[in-house]
């Protein structure tokens, strides 16, 4: 199986070749539940999201990427940051691609669908705030989610 390697301010990491607009979902249920995902590639949990393609927005990409991921409908309601530090590296082991963190976040409200995994997601389930620093998550991510929940609007420009 393909693997994604994140590195975060290592020396070690390899270095990038490509940019890829990305785009993640923090989407948020009636109950203040967040919708999140067990990745296959890391292990590790994740907001739902991916590469945007071509012929589409980054909104369309956040609302593909969440369904295809998590099998629940979406609309985008705002935006939680732009994350594009180049000291964060992504390698995908498929083909060797080395690229720089380049991902837009934005929020999103549920409009439909059951939670169902996918070929990237083993599991989706909706998460407590409170129960988030439990879950192995990688520190971009729980960064992210963290600027959701403390910035009140605010976005990230980074």
């Amino acid at each position: 199986m393909s693997r994604r390697i994140d590195y975060f301010d290592d020396p070690s990491a390899p270095k990038a070749g490509s940019v890829v607009p990305a785009a993640n979902a923090v989407v948020v249920n009636d109950a203040g539940e967040l919708l999140l995902i067990h990745r296959a590639d890391n292990d590790n949990w994740s907001l739902p999201g991916g590469g945007m393609e071509p012929g589409e927005s980054m909104t369309d990409c956040a609302v593909r990427e969440t369904f295809e991921e998590t099998g629940i409908h979406v609309e985008v309601t705002g935006l939680v940051g732009i994350y594009t530090d180049p000291r964060h590296v992504i390698v995908y082991t498929s083909n060797n691609e080395v690229r720089q963190e380049f991902s837009i976040v934005y929020t999103a409200r549920p409009l439909g669908g059951e939670p169902t995994p996918s070929d990237e997601s083993r599991e989706v389930v909706w998460v407590s705030p409170d129960a988030i620093d439990r879950l192995p998550m990688h520190r971009s991510m729980r960064m992210r989610i963290e600027h959701y929940l403390t910035r009140a609007g605010k976005p990230h420009l980074g």
